[in-house]
């Protein structure tokens, strides 16, 4: 296995290079592998797993390339598909290419030409009536502010007196908004076009064969019998569509437009700027937020590591003193650890935030006793720490109930064997309770830890993203997309100083919502492939 390492380095001139490493990693056969003492054995596992990470993020990469490729053969095939269907087809055939539905009447299918007809009367009317004209002003969002004019009125005495009128003028945010809809809405169009087509072809194919085609009749009980899967799915996946997809597309498009306090999109009308914001956000100079942003992102990932992680392995290590033979009031350990889960998240971090101020209750007890004040909040490491064991406090209870389930159906003849065999408690536990606990809490400790890097109430409540990061000369606070950014801010908490704060820079908030979104879905995407839960579940049948 051979690594390429580049290491950034800088010439007498200034000038900054690339020069490359080779660094060699040797893989050891079972023999050798055999001959290592743990340390060692934990060394070099560590080493391979640094040494596949460029191979995993190549082999990331080709398959989204491959996944484009295989989406444009698609396309191609389905316009080669679409010229044959209507190079061979009959009258019917090429009449429901113009008209939709034509060719269901043709075989019979009322029901189904219907529907088909109806779908393309409204959308020929809503493109008509509505859809052109969002359509035609998406290009810029619009080119006429609201204006306020002087206007002269004459009063039942006929006194002149001049009055301030407004005139409406675009909508930015409805352009944009209303527009993506359209530009939806005619997307449903051409699939449900060529669906309608491919079904019109199949018709003339059964009916040359000599067979018969379904009827209404039959559509209705296919809907209810072999096809009831997809009806009942068929509501939430309109609802998916409306409530996330939908948000998540026009969070995009907000982030290639200007739209902030100065472009309200009413009074002020934004308009389209490209890559400007996401160039700005990637900038690492003295103009960019480049900086601020690797800054938070580092600590947004060592915050969800932490925060996964210690709760998951603290909570199954309660789980598993509670429930060790000899422990005498099982229920009450477990009663009192839920008793956190019962109280309001947010009533018990505020809570807990204050017996952390200058004058708390944990200041106080440590003037009781002898010693002075401390600002927890205004210190950089002891307000990160505080809000990762705070999050412990929080978190421990949901882990131990999960894995209290989990330890009472693990097979005790297991354990039993293991202890003939001369197994001491930590390889009993790496053998035996941790690969059960990996398999049925693996996709929830992947859900904690994209759950973590949008954990915003326990960042928020506890310090508010205080203290505020300081410049490097310490001449100020660093402010960036019109926020502060706080040493314990993670991306969500600075987001919602972006898009609330007194800039509303609702357009820099919508990059860094497309970078966590990136974020999410990548590191999702890479741990869901190599859990045991997802590769060997023939293991724990």
């Amino acid at each position: 296995m051979v690594l390429y390492i580049h290491y950034l380095l800088k010439n007498k001139q200034g000038e900054r290079g690339y020069v490359p490493l080779r660094v060699t990693m040797v893989q050891l056969d079972v023999l050798e592998f055999l001959r290592l003492n743990k340390f060692e054995k934990l060394l070099y596992k560590i080493k391979l797993w640094f040494c596949s990470i460029p191979n995993a993020i190549l082999n990331f990469f080709k398959k989204i390339w491959a996944a484009l490729v295989r989406f444009g053969l698609f396309i191609a095939n389905q316009c080669v598909d679409i010229g044959r269907t209507f190079k061979n087809g009959n009258w019917a055939v090429k009449l429901s290419f113009l008209i939709m539905g034509v060719g269901n009447f043709a075989y019979g299918q009322i029901l189904r030409g219907s529907l088909f007809l109806l779908f393309e009367i409204v959308f020929i009317l809503y493109m008509v009536f509505v859809g052109a004209h969002w359509l035609s002003m998406f290009d810029n969002l619009g080119d006429k502010s609201l204006q306020t004019i002087w206007v002269e009125e004459t009063d039942p005495w006929g006194d002149v007196t001049l009055v301030e009128k407004t005139i409406a003028g675009d909508d930015s945010f409805k352009i944009l908004l209303y527009g993506l809809l359209s530009i939806l809405f005619i997307l449903a169009f051409i699939y449900t076009w060529r669906l309608q087509i491919k079904q019109c072809r199949i018709c003339m194919e059964i009916t040359a064969s000599g067979k018969k085609v379904k009827s209404g009749k039959d559509d209705l009980k296919s809907i209810l019998d072999d096809q009831f899967h997809k009806t009942l799915l068929a509501l939430p996946v309109t609802g998916i569509a409306l409530f996330t997809v939908l948000p998540i597309i026009f969070m995009i498009l907000v982030g290639f437009t200007n739209f902030d306090a100065k472009h309200d999109g009413y009074s002020n009308l934004f308009t389209w700027v490209g890559m400007e914001n996401f160039n700005e956000m990637l900038n690492f100079g003295d103009s960019g937020m480049g900086l601020a942003f690797g800054e938070v992102l580092a600590w947004t990932l060592i915050w969800a590591v932490f925060a996964t992680f210690t709760n998951y392995f603290l909570g199954m290590f309660v789980a598993i003193m509670i429930n060790k033979k000899g422990i005498k009031i099982k229920k009450f350990w477990r009663t009192v650890l839920v008793l956190t889960i019962a109280i309001p998240q947010f009533v018990s971090l505020i809570y807990v935030r204050h017996m952390f101020d200058y004058n708390g209750l944990i200041n106080n007890i440590i003037v009781a006793l002898g010693g002075t004040r401390f600002k927890f909040w205004d210190h950089t490491t002891w307000a990160r720490a505080l809000v990762i064991v705070i999050n412990i406090w929080i978190g421990i209870p949901y882990i131990m109930l999960m894995a209290t389930g989990i330890l009472m159906n693990i097979p005790q003849d297991l354990y039993e064997s293991a202890k003939i065999d001369g197994a001491n408690v930590w390889q009993q536990y790496t053998r035996i309770t941790l690969p059960y606990m990996m398999f049925v809490l693996g996709p929830h400790l992947l859900t904690s830890f994209v759950g973590n890097l949008n954990n915003f109430n326990v960042i928020y409540l506890l310090s508010a993203g205080n203290p505020p990061k300081m410049n490097s000369n310490g001449s100020g606070v660093v402010i960036a997309g019109g926020a502060t950014v706080g040493d314990t801010d993670i991306l969500i908490t600075w987001l919602f100083n972006m898009a609330l704060g007194s800039e509303t820079n609702y357009k820099m908030a919508s990059v860094v919502g497309v970078c966590i979104f990136a974020v999410v879905a990548v590191l999702s995407l890479i741990v869901y492939n190599v859990m045991p839960s997802t590769r060997n579940e023939e293991d724990f049948r």
